[in-house]
């Protein structure tokens, strides 16, 4: 569901989380070490519909040294 205002989906959200930890060359498991939680949590926002909790994904943009703006849609790169 879209929001009112034009925002980014959710689905649109997760596959732009995706494809950053994808292409950011550490496994899930390293990722999982660094960001606090189990490589079977960092799989599931991989593969199952979850998003990370907000100081959670705050600290996996630093990682990925992304800005969380561009995952939630709100500025491209």
């Amino acid at each position: 569901m879209r929001a009112k205002n034009g925002g980014t989906q959710l689905s649109e959200i997760q596959r732009r989380l995706r494809e950053e930890i994808k292409n950011c060359g550490l496994t899930q498991k390293e990722i999982a070490k660094a960001i606090g939680v189990s490589p079977q949590t960092v799989s599931r926002y991989m593969h199952d519909d979850i998003f990370p909790a907000l100081d959670t994904l705050a600290r996996l943009c630093r990682l990925l040294d992304i800005s969380s703006d561009y995952i939630l849609g709100i500025k491209e790169l």
